[in-house]
């Protein structure tokens, strides 16, 4: 019971992680310092997917299964759990690349959005200053 308790948790961090590193971005824009957690999480990311490498959490998960009696499953967490929902047909080596690239892409436009902010935040810090004086 305590295994497949903790084998859905680790399904959990896997899934937040997923969708930290595809929408993370979004935060940054809020909270500009999350790019130093963000940045490091879209590289792995990026990596993982584009070596068609397995992420460490999905074998934590089958060995923490096998403990609660429950059959783990083959290949990674996104064959097993986000493939059938968006690539019905299946993922290619071609696709892996493609996504991590787009990944990066995304976010580092985002990033761009929060330099751009940042940047009109100083001049306006300046100005501000300059104005007082």
């Amino acid at each position: 019971m305590a295994y497949g308790l903790l084998a859905n948790l680790v399904l959990l961090l896997h899934f937040a992680f997923i969708l930290f590193v595809i929408f993370g971005a979004l935060l940054v824009l809020r909270w500009p310092r999350l790019l130093w957690l963000h940045g490091p999480a879209v590289v792995w990311a990026a990596v993982v997917i584009a070596m068609g490498w397995i992420c460490p959490l999905t074998p934590l998960e089958n060995w923490l299964l096998g403990l609660a009696g429950e059959a783990g499953y083959q290949g990674g967490f996104i064959e097993h759990y986000l493939v059938p929902l968006i690539y019905p047909a299946g993922l290619t080596p071609s696709i892996q690349l493609g996504l991590s690239t787009s990944v990066v892409l995304v976010n580092v436009l985002l990033y761009e959005v929060v330099g751009k902010r940042r940047a009109r935040r100083r001049r306006l810090s300046r100005i501000t200053r300059r104005q007082r004086y």
